[in-house]
């Protein structure tokens, strides 16, 4: 025992290291050991979860309805109802039976035949004419007091013209 300033320490030996194998921390229970109800183990270290609690994403625009554009095509529909207006153009128009019908050329470089009500993913073909096809889009803006609008979607427009 030594004696300094009043105070009486004495030597005390090494604690033993653990045994690596050694019961685990009491903070964290054994792997395999079952943990009490309704208690939740930590997520490992190199995931992240996000709990949006009810808000939106705030990184998906408000201009496309909450939809991603490069969102994949398994929820669609097949053939033209599942195209948008944007991603279509116009490749021929044919008349059979005194009928109208539009060739369509979509995102997938494949050709669709088209007639006038057929519906697309965000609207409806109109009317089909010789020069090519209009088609009632339903606007999803949400600042916008207009719900749908017309676009013409020409057999030649300005994208196919070489000079």
């Amino acid at each position: 025992m030594i004696v300094a300033f009043g105070l009486a320490l004495q030597a005390q030996a090494p604690a033993p290291a653990q045994d690596p194998a050694g019961p685990p921390p009491a903070d964290r229970p054994a792997a395999g050991t079952p943990q009490a109800p309704g208690a939740q183990a930590p997520p490992p270290a190199d995931t992240y979860t996000y709990d949006p609690a009810g808000r939106r994403d705030p990184f998906v625009s408000l201009l496309n309805g909450g939809v991603e554009p490069h969102e994949s095509a398994a929820g669609r529909p097949d053939g033209p109802a599942s195209m948008t207006v944007g991603e279509i153009s116009v490749r021929g128009v044919v008349e059979t039976r005194g009928e109208l019908i539009a060739m369509i050329k979509g995102p997938d470089n494949k050709t669709y035949l088209v007639h006038q009500g057929d519906r697309l993913l965000d609207g409806v073909i109109k009317s089909i004419t010789p020069q090519g096809l209009v088609v009632l889009e339903e606007v999803n803006d949400p600042l916008s007091l207009v719900k749908q609008r017309e676009v013409r979607k020409m057999l030649r427009s300005a994208e196919g013209v070489q000079e």
